[in-house]
């Protein structure tokens, strides 16, 4: 029966390791795990506590799932600027769709990162994600997510999703899908002429995308910009103090030839800054915020809030 009791201690041991200690990732074999896959793997069912991979830098060529039953999974990267997830997977590729496309794919719920760049490096061939998340209760501070048309997928129905001091580039309805996300002191970059977000907001969901103090910038050629277009009837997209470049489409947003959703969709600002603040010449079916209506918007706590009364604001 020896056997049995070193293979006890060696299962105990792996699953202490896993549960508590952080484990780390470095392509030149120095840490645990050469490839941020493998060590996601590792990590037991449904953890008590978080766990924590470290990436050292480097560009790591992995499409990444982190699945439903590996919750409370933290990525913390080295440097956001050499800490790299890529991947080039596009929609049309294969047998591959929009979303089959991700670099990294979120569904373990309270999923974190940190000084990451999550890129989609396919190039405008399409619908190319570079971050899919559609887990509950999701925080990301410090990232670069990057790539072209569809870049950051925010779905799905009810998922909380909160990125703060993050910075967010790409082509046509970039931002898109039906989660609440709240963008804090983000940059937002336009690359072409096209749509910032393409939310899906399903009706009854009390809100939708929320860009509070972000700064909206876009390259040379991108000269017409809109803020948003509705996915779905009754998409929501609000930004508060925020500051709009002159790329910035006078109206601001545009119905994506659905008339209906005029009537449902809620689009609004709140003392929008920059050459691109326009509120006189929006789309009369958009709104201009009061003090006391956008002051209910500004609190990443009440916005993703949800039943349990989550605050993404803390540990």
């Amino acid at each position: 029966m020896k056997w049995i009791a070193v293979l006890v201690v060696f299962f105990s041991g792996f699953l202490a390791q896993a549960q508590h200690k952080k484990l780390v990732v470095a392509q030149d074999g120095s840490g645990d795990y050469t490839t941020i896959q493998t060590a996601v793997d590792a990590i037991p069912a449904f953890p008590q506590d978080r766990i924590e991979i470290h990436i050292k830098n480097g560009t790591y060529k992995e499409k990444i799932v982190v699945p439903s039953w590996k919750t409370k999974v933290s990525f913390i990267g080295e440097d956001r600027e050499k800490t790299i997830i890529d991947w080039n997977d596009y929609s049309g590729k294969g047998d591959i769709n929009t979303f089959t496309s991700y670099t990294v794919l979120v569904q373990g719920n309270e999923f974190r990162a940190e000084n990451i760049t999550f890129l989609n490096s396919a190039g405008p061939v399409g619908q190319a994600v570079a971050l899919h998340v559609e887990a509950d209760r999701c925080v990301f501070t410090n990232c670069r997510i990057i790539g072209d048309q569809d870049t950051l997928y925010a779905g799905v129905d009810n998922s909380r999703q909160y990125y703060k001091d993050c910075y967010i580039e790409g082509t046509t309805d970039f931002i898109f899908g039906p989660a609440t996300a709240f963008f804090e002191n983000c940059i937002i970059h336009c690359k072409k002429n096209s749509y910032i977000t393409a939310a899906s907001t399903p009706q009854g969901q009390p809100f939708g995308y929320v860009f509070k103090n972000c700064t909206v910038t876009a390259s040379e050629v991108a000269t017409k910009v809109y803020l948003g277009r509705p996915w779905r009837p009754f998409a929501q997209t609000v930004f508060l103090n925020s500051t709009l470049g002159a790329f910035i489409r006078p109206e601001g947003w545009h119905n994506w030839s659905k008339p209906d959703a005029e009537k449902t969709t809620f689009y609004a600002e709140y003392k929008s800054k920059g050459p691109g603040a326009a509120p006189e010449k929006r789309v009369a079916w958009s709104r201009q915020l009061k003090r006391k209506e956008a002051k209910k918007l500004s609190k990443p706590e009440v916005v993703l809030a949800g039943k349990d009364n989550w605050n993404p604001t803390k540990p």
